[in-house]
């Protein structure tokens, strides 16, 4: 039986699963076995004994006088001849002869303890994998299934789903492949190890292995923005003022950075500074595009940057890939516009100051000094908050705010009227199907009826009326037709 503990050491080594817990799958499948075997309401005693590598089993009977149940019962007669110093009410174990267990009872063993095996590996591959959560780790790629790739990581699989891949990366079976591990469940078919090349982390953590200042903690990621597989965005911050955390990650010659790029697969990295004041840091975030102005709305949490119009196309960068990277980037809505259509909202947000009951020209300047704008802004103040301004009482600031409410009021009821008005004289009759003059007539030509140009009639609803008469058409037929003069 020595054969036994040869087995039960080799598959602890090979397996990696504790001898313990090999043994007390073993006694729990031979009890089973034996529960098959002789009956289910017997009970039996399982035990390994490891200087003999054999497994005992015993079945205790108590001894008595008269024997009511055989199968948990023996005589006094019967108890002496196994210990002859057995009394009445005494426990006595009977050892049993495993190999007559028979061919079912050892396959029902095999099953309990192939199961239990199973078991034992999820628990040690789980407890393996359940900290190494946010980690970069390599593997091989085995297959895809519906788009998946399956990805074998030794003593594990992982998963690496679809909405993780990123875009026109492609792999094949026997490619190595790295990947930031998201999460790991604990399942009933085993831990389910899911990793993601899309992830920000997964930006972070390849930095980190290649930037030591980060490694040290003096060089730290504040915030990461990435489309995968086109552009990304971080910020980065260092609390040593002789280190520069830019040019820290961007190492000698672009080498830190460069190798960043190529495990990604080409994807673009922009590496800018972070500032606690958000109007430099969506400065710095939206580079190399210069910005003219900034104006920050707290309420909101919006901020609307203002460029020269030579830069406005650089700020929002193509499909607006930039603006939208810099406001991921920052937290922030951001609104871009260029200075003259800034000039020509302040000039408009003014005028509806003017508008306003008791505001001057010299009160206009003051509140725009202080951030009102336009009378919308004014009206959304409070009064507490424009006695700070030279010259408002609180009752002035009352009464401006009122008025400039008003002003909101009445001018959004006509630039609603106007807007239903625009709407009901562009919106085309049923069933007519425009051509592109209708849409977009010739330049420097209304198109009428009747003007003798081609789709100069337009459709009508209701019965059909008759044709109209191009007059002018036939003046000029009927005047070929008469003779001229001299003729």
């Amino acid at each position: 039986m020595n054969e036994l503990k040869r087995i039960i050491d080799q598959i602890s080594r090979d397996k990696g699963i504790d001898k313990e817990i090999l043994i007390s799958t073993l006694e729990d499948a031979i009890r089973s076995a034996a529960r098959k075997k002789l009956g289910q309401t017997r009970e039996f005693e399982v035990a390994y004994n490891d200087e003999d590598g054999e497994i005992e089993v015993f079945e205790f009977k108590d001894v008595v006088d008269e024997v009511e149940d055989p199968d948990s019962q023996v005589t006094l007669d019967e108890g002496l001849a196994m210990d002859p110093d057995c009394q009445v009410g005494d426990q006595l174990g009977v050892k049993i002869d495993t190999t007559d267990f028979g061919r079912i009872a050892a396959q029902s063993a095999k099953q309990v303890i192939i199961q239990r095996m199973k078991d034992a590996e999820r628990d040690i591959v789980y407890e393996d994998f359940k900290d190494r959560k946010g980690e970069i780790i390599s593997g091989m790629v085995l297959r895809f299934d519906k788009g998946n790739m399956i990805v074998n990581l030794g003593r594990a699989e992982a998963i690496l789903p679809v909405r993780e891949q990123t875009p026109r990366e492609i792999y094949r079976p026997g490619d190595r492949v790295r990947a930031f591990v998201l999460d790991v469940k604990p399942i009933s078919r085993g831990p389910q190890i899911i990793l993601s090349r899309t992830h920000p982390q997964f930006l972070v953590e390849l930095f980190k292995q290649e930037v030591p200042e980060m490694a040290e903690g003096v060089v730290q990621i504040k915030a990461v923005a990435r489309e995968p597989g086109s552009r990304a965005k971080i910020a980065v911050y260092s609390q040593d003022q002789d280190i520069d955390p830019v040019g820290a990650c961007v190492g000698m010659k672009g080498s830190r950075v460069q190798a960043v790029v190529q495990e990604l697969r080409g994807e673009k990295i922009d590496i800018v500074p972070w500032d606690p004041d958000v109007a430099r840091f969506i400065c710095n975030a939206l580079s190399p595009a210069e910005v003219a102005r900034v104006v920050v709305d707290e309420a909101r949490h919006t901020m609307e940057v203002v460029v020269p119009e030579e830069m406005l196309s650089l700020a929002i960068g193509k499909r607006g890939q930039n603006v939208r990277l810099s406001s991921k980037l920052t937290g922030w809505r951001v609104d871009i516009i260029h200075e003259d259509r800034y000039a020509r909202i302040m000039e408009e947000g003014q005028e509806t100051l003017i508008m306003v009951e008791g505001i001057g020209t010299a009160t206009v300047e003051l509140l725009v000094e202080a951030g009102y704008s336009s009378a919308r802004e004014l009206g959304r103040a409070t009064s507490d908050e424009l006695v700070d301004i030279p010259g408002i009482s609180v009752r002035k600031a009352e009464q401006m705010i009122a008025s400039a409410q008003d002003v909101v009021a009445t001018l959004d009821a006509k630039y609603k009227l106007e807007e239903e008005a625009a709407k009901s004289s562009s919106e085309f009759r049923s069933g007519f199907a425009p051509t592109p003059d209708d849409v977009f007539p010739p330049k420097n030509r209304e198109p009428e009826a009747g003007d003798g140009s081609e789709n100069s009639e337009v459709p009508q609803e209701g019965p059909e009326e008759a044709p109209v008469e191009d007059t002018t058409r036939d003046e000029a037929e009927t005047a070929a037709a008469e003779p001229r003069e001299g003729e």
